[in-house]
């Protein structure tokens, strides 16, 4: 889910970009345009960075230890091959 800091800036800036007479219409256009952002970008399939980040680290441990197995299992063979 994204941080609902940053989903408040996004309308905030969305916000300070509308003309002035739509800036009037008032607050129940402001909760009406943050729950329907909230409810499309909670559709989104995506991740916060520092969820990436974590999973990057855990495949790149995942992957070194594939390596070391396979080259263990290597040597086994090798080792019974002669």
């Amino acid at each position: 889910m994204l941080n609902p800091k940053k989903i408040e800036h996004i309308i905030q800036q969305i916000q300070d970009n509308l003309p002035k007479g739509i800036k009037d219409l008032g607050q129940d256009a402001e909760a009406e345009v943050k729950q329907v952002l909230q409810a499309q970008l909670s559709k989104l399939d995506i991740v916060t960075r520092e969820e990436f980040d974590v999973q990057t680290q855990v495949l790149m441990r995942t992957r070194e230890k594939l390596m070391a197995l396979e080259k263990r299992v290597g040597e086994l063979l090798g080792e019974k091959a002669q």
